[in-house]
């Protein structure tokens, strides 16, 4: 397992326009970037990026495969708020259930795959929650396997910071499914909320969330040459201040990586 280390940063750095953010240079291992990081927020969809992490180790372990068929359960299917639009009866594969979690933060997808694999939502999150617990992730506890509201669910930046570095160091593919901009199910084209995709170079994944008590959160990752560059942004107020807010956040890192400036203070 890969642990999550963080070193110095510039206290001096203006804070962002949002309720907590860290960045993190994955190839040095090292903070760049920290704001009211062990702030306790409600993850909203990024609680997606620990199920698909299940769902990879799962399948690394020969458990299940990506041809795996699922069967969608009433209450999949019955599941509020974004959605690929499973229908109870469906057969689907697991590939397609990655795709639906990733592009369209399907909830119902997460569903399905946690009942698949766990028996009940309620087993696949006490697995969620284990698996936070190895990796360190000390602020964070999920109620949900897809991250929609209940009572008690909350993390912090650093958490989710953690969370998603071991994750792309561990299960690299994982980026394939983070980084499509359209999936098609059935009649539905299927399109990721990501703001940096297509539009930032270097973008390629990771994922978005938003819930009414979160606020607009957002996980991205960016490779540029030898860089690669991991930020979390927690808690703005719109989605618009959530893309400028994270796009001012990247451009400083790599502006630090670059030796343009010394301090990402200059930049932001």
């Amino acid at each position: 397992m890969l642990c999550f280390f963080s070193f110095g940063f510039h206290a001096a750095a203006a804070p962002l326009n949002v309720r907590g953010a860290i960045l993190m240079d994955l190839d040095s291992v090292k903070v760049l970037y920290k704001q009211n990081e062990n702030k306790r927020i409600p993850p909203a969809s990024l609680t997606k990026i620990m199920t698909m992490y299940l769902v990879f180790d799962a399948i690394k372990a020969k458990k299940i495969s990506l041809d795996t068929k699922v069967k969608i359960s009433r209450k999949a299917a019955c599941t509020g708020g974004s959605s690929m639009h499973l229908k109870k009866g469906d057969i689907v594969t697991v590939k397609q259930l990655l795709y639906g979690m990733a592009v369209a933060s399907g909830n119902d997808a997460c569903v399905a795959i946690a009942e698949h694999m766990a028996g009940s939502e309620k087993k696949f999150v006490r697995l969620m929650n284990e698996k936070a617990r190895r990796l360190k992730m000390n602020h964070t506890v999920f109620k949900t396997c897809n991250g929609l509201p209940a009572k008690g669910q909350y993390t912090t930046a650093n958490d989710m910071l953690a969370l998603s570095r071991n994750y792309i160091m561990t299960h690299p593919e994982c980026l394939t499914y983070h980084n499509t901009k359209q999936y098609a199910y059935r009649d539905y084209v299927l399109r990721n909320k990501n703001p940096l995709l297509g539009r930032y170079q270097g973008a390629d994944g990771l994922k978005t969330g938003w819930t009414r008590a979160s606020g607009y959160n957002i996980v991205s990752t960016v490779r540029r040459g030898g860089t690669r560059l991991l930020a979390v942004i927690l808690g703005a107020n719109t989605d618009t201040i959530r893309a400028k807010e994270l796009k001012k956040l990247m451009d400083a890192g790599f502006a630090v990586k670059s030796h343009k400036i010394a301090k990402i203070s200059k930049a932001l």
